[in-house]
């Protein structure tokens, strides 16, 4: 089973640009892995559920798959929004 950790997975997909915002995302508790608040170490698997509040709106999508490359065709295959 792979594991990513939640910056570098927040970062391949493209749903936050850049690792040290999403990290930022983390430190702030405005990331949840499974309805639990995540750390910028946290481990996602395909399956999982990630919940991301952006100041007035939030964001909940479904681990589809863990892909290492930054290209953007493969980021759009790394989840779907719930």
């Amino acid at each position: 089973m792979r594991i990513m950790r939640i910056d570098k997975f927040l970062k391949n997909s493209r749903l936050i640009k850049r690792r040290t915002v999403a990290k930022e995302a983390c430190d702030q508790g405005r990331v949840y892995i499974n309805d639990k608040l995540a750390k910028a170490g946290s481990e996602v698997q395909v399956g999982d559920i990630i919940h991301i509040e952006f100041g007035n709106s939030s964001i909940s999508c479904k681990v589809l798959n863990l892909i290492e490359s930054q290209k953007k065709e493969d980021a759009e295959k790394m989840y779907e929004i719930i």
